[in-house]
């Protein structure tokens, strides 16, 4: 049998659909360029969905047409050439969960509950699209996935989207590929932000608690603390043993009471609270910076979140309680405790800023080869429904949503630190060294 070429594999598709979903990140539009621009090479056509799916969501065939210009607009090569190294989301971005009441494989048979992924099939197939292009985290990931799960259960002649998903997230936190576009510009970003804020706290012979973004995990928090040259960096992955304690709290999704891992808070005002006096001790410093990951808010005790607003994907608005301070104001405390002397400590957010940032170099580089793995798993390889990844020296892959996805609650798989993996342990090198030092009132 004569194998087919690359035009025959890819010739069905000509119509090809972008979106863009989630927060911002560094590199966004080298990648919507990249992918673009090989489409359009090809001959293709190529439909840029404004503001995630929040206009595909409500789509409705007689009542709610998608408007040119408002909710879509054709892409040129006008539009997309010589913007690789722009700032911003050229398409724009949105929140818009479309797969919100969909909680395992059963819900995909409920009419109401797959109402809004019905929307978006139609809106697509309406429009001619025949291969849909997703950039996004991890929800984005699981929402491409549910679509290609709704269309297996359409009636054999039904028109067929190919999907392909792009991975986004400055967490960098992403299962089936080693970096995330925007990631190492978001730490280049933010380490300059701490090192100033470090070179402050010498001046003043005061420590800083930076909060950073990573809602999942301390890929960021220690990206940021190993460049900035943070004295402490503590992440999810890090509350352990002392650390933790257990507490029963409801499922969101059950409804059911459960047993959970949370934050021991005391644990962490001591450790923080050793390390400043070590240094005080050993080193005769008395200033320096922590690095917080953002996630550790959900590790919070119940009394912390309790009525916290949640986003459409049911996380808990984290921005809204800065664990930076709350910390910050118990190691005031704590030391005044074992010290009888004040010290001036701060807390603080770091994040936003970087989200659209000038990006990286390897940004660019990584997120324009990620954009070009789309046309090449659509056009030469043939491929639906999976995500393009890259290792070693850019070179591509590509995985099945099936091995990104779990197939009974259909959620996808963050990627932790794993404790005591050489990156771990590179931070643990660099850190202060936190010794059990107990000064008199009097002095150390």
């Amino acid at each position: 049998m004569t194998k087919p070429t690359i035009n025959e594999l890819g010739k069905h598709i000509q119509r090809v659909g972008m979106i863009f979903s989630g927060g911002p990140a560094p590199g966004a539009n080298a990648v919507i360029s990249s992918a673009a621009i090989s489409f359009l090479d090809s001959g293709r056509e190529v439909i840029g969905f404004l503001n995630g799916y929040e206009h595909l969501q409500n789509y409705h065939q007689l009542s709610s047409r998608l408007q040119y210009g408002i909710h879509y607009r054709p892409m040129t090569l006008a539009d997309v050439v010589g913007i690789r190294n722009r700032r911003g989301i050229i398409i724009g971005t949105a929140r818009a969960n479309p797969g919100k009441q969909i909680k395992k494989p059963e819900d995909l048979e409920d009419p109401k509950k797959v109402q809004l992924l019905r929307n978006i099939y139609f809106a697509l197939t309406d429009l001619g699209i025949d291969a849909l292009v997703s950039i996004g985290g991890d929800d984005t990931l699981r929402t491409a996935n549910l679509l290609n799960e709704f269309q297996k259960r359409l009636p054999a002649d039904a028109p067929r989207l190919c999907i392909v998903h792009l991975p986004k997230t400055i967490d960098n936190d992403y299962r089936g590929i080693d970096f995330t576009f925007g990631y190492f510009t978001a730490v280049d970003v933010l380490a300059e932000e701490l090192k100033n804020l470090r070179a402050d706290a010498e001046s003043t012979n005061a420590y800083f608690i930076a909060e950073t973004m990573g809602r999942k995990s301390g890929w960021l928090a220690y990206g940021v603390g190993i460049a900035g040259e943070a004295n402490m960096i503590v992440s999810s992955e890090d509350i352990t043993g002392p650390m933790m304690e257990k507490e029963k709290v409801k499922d969101p999704d059950t409804g059911k009471t459960v047993t959970v891992n949370k934050l021991r808070v005391e644990a962490l005002v001591n450790k923080i609270t050793e390390m400043i006096i070590t240094r005080e001790v050993r080193q005769q410093k008395g200033f320096g910076t922590v690095v917080l990951a953002e996630g550790l808010v959900e590790m919070l005790p119940q009394r912390y979140i309790e009525g916290l607003p949640r986003d459409p994907h049911g996380h808990i608005s984290i921005g809204d309680l800065d664990i930076g301070k709350i910390i910050a104001g118990e190691v005031v405390k704590e030391y005044k405790a074992r010290t009888g002397r004040e010290k001036k400590i701060k807390g603080l957010q770091l994040g936003y800023e970087s989200r659209s940032a000038q990006p990286h170099a390897f940004d660019v580089m990584l997120g324009s080869q990620l954009g070009i793995g789309a046309y090449r798993a659509l056009v030469e390889e043939g491929l639906c429904h999976h995500m393009v990844s890259v290792s070693g020296q850019l070179d591509l892959q590509f995985v099945e949503f099936e091995k990104l996805v779990n197939p009974k609650n259909l959620k996808t798989t963050v990627r932790h630190i794993t404790p005591g993996c050489d990156f771990h342990r590179l931070a643990r090198f660099l850190e202060t060294k936190v010794e059990e030092i107990r000064p008199t009132k009097e002095g150390v």
